[in-house]
């Protein structure tokens, strides 16, 4: 029988990364399962003006670039291919295994990061322009459409808040719905039409985004539901919000989803209902959905992973997995005392 990973991850974004450093700094020798496209939905973003530490930006793939080599430079194993079943165990201490085609993988713990993705609308143009005039998160990339003409496709609140977003950087906003009326709370609904630069266009659905001869996109072609008229508009940003699909098949009836297919954890923890196995990033987070936030849940989930094999009977505990506070275990060494992979609980820093 092949050898029982400590842990292994499932899933490559920030989340997944994130996790990979933790737990590889804690001298558990993660296995990722990191997927063919890894990096997650940054693989597909241009640059990224709002992550600490890039105060000039970032290109989204360099990012995620960095934040593989940063996993790997501490024992991360990378598997680049994709999960295509789990088996998750029942009871504390069961194992956990994880399929690659006809190789099995398994573990004592499995951190899930697989995120969710953008709903698409499946329109001519939509594949070919995304980068280049065709988004799926004005928190993103809206500064880069200071002064132009946009439009949003959508009708909930988060089309709102895309909108109402977007507004503060381009020059008219045209938000487009198929009904008739607004899935959107009233509130939200109000703010979107007290901005002067943002027009409500009912019922009318995208038929094509339609490239300039830049390259880049210049027009959106629309159709009106009821009368099937149809009308081009010319706009150099679109950005869809028609919501998100947790990638949550693979463990479909093992962990607890909502209705909706996002991963359900425990209070503030990642933990889920199986033993051992903890989610994180956008798999949970149907809120925030900032690269930031799924790098500190994929944090959350390492030490989660950390504390579990550390401290459930029914699991031995793995060689050099640091003493004391594992959180502490993590931090920088003091001045002046050198790199340490996993310091011990005497070599701590104080919080002071």
């Amino acid at each position: 029988m092949a050898e029982v990973e400590n842990v292994i991850i499932v899933g490559s974004g920030p989340a997944g990364y994130t996790a990979a450093l933790y737990t590889a700094r804690a001298n558990l020798e993660p296995l990722v399962i990191e997927g063919f496209m890894w990096g997650g939905l940054l693989q597909q973003t241009t640059e990224v003006e709002n992550y600490p530490g890039f105060p000039g930006g970032i290109m989204g793939p360099e990012m995620m670039q960095h934040f593989r080599d940063q996993a790997e430079r501490f024992g991360a194993r990378l598997i680049t291919d994709q999960a295509t079943a789990v088996h998750l165990g029942t009871e504390p201490g069961a194992e956990h295994r994880v399929f690659v085609g006809d190789r099995e993988y398994r573990a004592r713990s499995v951190i899930l990061a697989m995120g969710a993705e953008h709903k698409k609308l499946c329109v001519g143009g939509e594949e070919e322009l995304a980068g280049r005039g065709v988004s799926y998160c004005a928190t993103c990339d809206a500064a880069f459409f200071k002064g132009s003409r946009t439009l949003v496709v959508g009708g909930g609140d988060s089309a709102m808040e895309e909108a109402i977003f977007l507004s503060k950087f381009a020059s008219a906003v045209t938000v487009v719905h198929r009904r008739a009326e607004f899935r959107a709370s009233s509130i939200m609904l109000e703010r979107a039409r007290s901005r002067p630069n943002i027009e409500l266009l009912t019922p009318y659905v995208v038929e094509e985004f339609v490239r300039g001869d830049d390259g880049a996109l210049a027009r959106a072609r629309l159709r009106q539901v009821e009368t099937g008229e149809t009308r081009e508009i010319e706009v150099q940003g679109a950005f869809v919000a028609v919501g998100h699909e947790p990638q949550s098949a693979l463990v479909e009836g093992q962990v607890d989803t909502d209705p909706e297919g996002y991963v359900l954890t425990e209070g503030k923890s990642t933990r889920t209902n199986r033993p051992g196995v903890f989610a994180a990033g956008d798999l949970v987070d149907f809120t925030y959905r900032q690269a930031v936030t799924a790098a500190g849940t994929g944090c959350q989930a390492a030490l989660d992973a950390e504390w579990y094999l550390r401290d459930t009977p029914e699991v031995p505990t793995p060689e050099g997995l640091p003493e004391g506070d594992l959180a502490e275990a993590q931090w920088a060494p003091p001045a002046g005392a050198g790199q340490l992979v996993a310091p011990d609980a005497a070599s701590q820093p104080s919080r002071s």
